[in-house]
C-alpha cells in the first residue's frame, strides 16, 4: 500500500462497492488508520444497475461501515438513463457519475480525498484496453495513483498490488463481499479483456500484467516530461494568425507552424506540435492524420492542402503550415454537439478542444441549501443573436461583435463555445466575462 498521499490527519472517503478490492482496501485502512493518522469515512454509489442485487451490495456496505464505526455516505443514480442522455456506454456513465459525485463529497469539506481500490490487475487490464484502441502514450499511462481536483484528490492505494493478494488478504480475516453479475458480462469489453484476452497472453508470458503496469508507470512519467517540453516549444513554432507585411502577424482565424524549424526538430517533437496546435484549434488527430501532416509540411509545396476530420484544413505555404477549422455551414454549425453537466461537475468537449470544471464561487449557496445541485451547464456553440457581459466593459455585447474585436474571422469563427446556464452565457473561450450565477468555470486544453 502506497502511503506517500496518506498523510496524517487526512479525512479519507474509501469508495466501496461491496466487491473484494474495495472491501480489501477499507479493511487493510481501517487496520491502520491509527498508525497512519487518517480519518475514515465510507461512500458507496448505487447505480440503479442490477436492482435487487445492487441493493445488497448498498445494504452490507452499510453493514460494514456500522460494523466498523465509520460514517457512511451514499447516493443513488440512474446510470441506464443518463448514458441514454449522454450518448455514451453505461461504463463511461457510471464513472462519470460516480467521480462527479466524489468530488461532490470533497466539496462539502467533510473528507479531502477519495481513496479508490483499482490494483495492478485493473491496471493492466486498462493499459490493454488503451492500447486496443490506438492510444497514444497518454492513454497507456493508465490509471493513475493521484489524480488532482479542484475540491480533492482520488487516491489509489492498491494499484501495485495483484487481485490474488487482495482475496487472500480477505480469506486470512474471514471477511467476506459481494460478487458482481456484471462482472461476467462478455458484453462489456473490459470483461472480454480480463477473462479472454489476457488468459491467452499469459500463456506466452505469465507476467504480462506486471508488465502492462510497468508500462503504465513509464508512460506517465515520460507524458509528463513531454509536457513540460511541450510547454517550453510550441510557443516558439505555434503561431496564430497570417504574416503581414513588415513583420508581424494578423487574424486569429487559425494557427500556424513555421516548417523550416518544425523540420529541425526530432520526430516525435513534430507530433506533438502538430497534435497540440490541433487540438488548440478543436481537433484530434489519430496517427495516419498526423503523419498525414508531417509529409505536407516537410515534403508538400506551396499550396498544397489536406482536409482531416472535424473540419480541419490543412495548407502548406512556402514557409508554413498552416491549420484552420473549416467554415461550417448552417446545417453543419447545427451538426456540431452539445455537451452537458452538473453543477459542480467537469464537461469534456472534444468537438471544442476542451476539459472545464464548473464550480460554484466560494459562500455560494442555492436555494433548499444546495449549493447549485441540480443545476446543469451546457458548453455549446455560439449562435446569432447570443450576448455576454465582457469584464470591465459595462452592459451586453453581442458575440459576433466580441469576436469581430478578437479579430476572428471565417473558420477560426465558425465554431467558437460558449457556456450556457439557464439561459446565460456564463463562459467564452478567450474572454473574460463578468461573474454569473456565482459560477466560476476552470477550462484547458484537451
Amino acid at each position: 500500500m502506497d502511503r506517500t498521499t496518506l498523510k496524517p490527519g487526512l479525512r479519507l472517503a474509501v469508495g466501496v462497492s461491496g466487491g473484494a478490492d474495495s472491501v480489501a482496501l477499507l479493511r487493510a485502512l481501517h487496520e491502520r488508520r491509527g498508525p497512519l493518522g487518517l480519518v475514515l469515512h465510507v461512500a458507496h454509489m448505487h447505480h440503479g444497475l442490477r436492482c435487487a442485487e445492487a441493493d445488497g451490495d448498498l445494504e452490507f456496505v452499510r453493514a460494514l461501515a456500522v460494523e466498523l464505526g465509520l460514517p457512511f455516505h451514499e447516493q443513488r443514480v440512474d446510470a441506464a438513463a443518463e448514458a441514454a442522455r449522454a450518448g455514451e456506454s453505461i461504463e463511461e456513465a457510471a464513472r462519470r457519475l460516480r467521480y462527479g459525485w466524489f468530488r461532490r463529497l470533497m466539496a462539502t469539506g467533510e473528507v479531502q480525498a477519495v481513496a479508490t481500490a483499482h490494483t495492478l490487475d485493473d491496471q493492466a487490464e486498462t493499459v490493454c484496453a488503451k492500447f486496443l484502441r490506438g492510444a497514444w502514450t497518454e492513454g497507456l499511462s493508465g490509471i493513475h495513483p493521484v489524480v488532482e481536483f479542484a475540491e480533492g484528490r482520488i487516491v489509489r492505494p492498491l494499484l501495485a498490488a495483484r487481485r490474488a493478494e487482495v482475496e487472500a488478504y480477505l480469506k486470512a480475516l474471514g471477511q467476506g463481499w459481494r460478487e458482481d453479475s456484471s462482472n461476467q458480462d462478455a458484453a462489456f469489453t473490459r470483461n472480454r479483456i480480463r477473462h479472454q484476452l489476457l488468459p491467452v497472453l499469459e500463456g506466452w508470458n505469465p507476467r504480462l500484467k506486471e508488465h502492462l503496469a510497468q508500462m503504465a508507470v513509464l508512460a506517465r512519467d515520460e507524458e509528463a516530461w513531454w509536457q513540460a517540453e511541450l510547454a517550453r516549444v510550441a510557443p516558439q513554432l505555434v503561431m496564430v494568425g497570417r504574416p503581414v507585411r513588415g513583420g508581424g502577424r494578423a487574424g486569429g482565424g487559425g494557427l500556424a507552424l513555421d516548417v523550416i524549424r518544425l523540420a529541425a526538430l526530432a520526430p516525435a517533437m513534430q507530433r506533438r506540435l502538430l497534435r497540440h496546435a490541433a487540438q488548440r484549434l478543436g481537433g484530434a488527430l489519430d496517427f495516419q492524420s498526423t503523419e498525414a501532416l508531417r509529409v505536407l509540411a516537410l515534403e508538400g509545396r506551396a499550396g498544397q492542402k489536406r482536409e482531416l476530420a472535424r473540419g480541419l484544413r490543412a495548407e502548406r505555404t512556402p514557409r508554413e503550415l498552416r491549420l484552420t477549422l473549416q467554415s461550417a455551414s448552417a446545417g453543419e454549425a447545427e451538426a456540431i454537439p452539445e455537451y452537458s453537466g452538473p453543477i459542480p461537475g467537469e464537461i469534456v468537449a472534444p468537438a471544442f478542444g476542451v476539459r472545464m470544471r464548473i464550480e460554484l464561487s466560494p459562500g455560494v449557496v442555492q436555494e433548499g441549501g444546495q449549493a447549485g445541485f441540480g443545476r446543469m451547464a451546457t458548453l455549446r456553440n455560439w449562435r446569432p443573436g447570443d450576448r455576454v457581459r465582457v469584464r470591465y466593459s459595462g452592459g451586453q455585447r453581442k458575440v459576433k461583435e466580441v469576436l469581430e474585436r478578437l479579430r476572428v474571422t471565417g473558420s477560426g469563427r465558425a465554431v467558437w463555445p460558449v457556456l450556457e446556464v439557464e439561459g446565460r452565457i456564463v463562459w467564452m473561450k478567450g474572454v473574460e466575462l463578468e461573474p454569473e450565477l456565482g459560477i466560476t468555470v476552470v477550462a484547458t486544453d484537451l
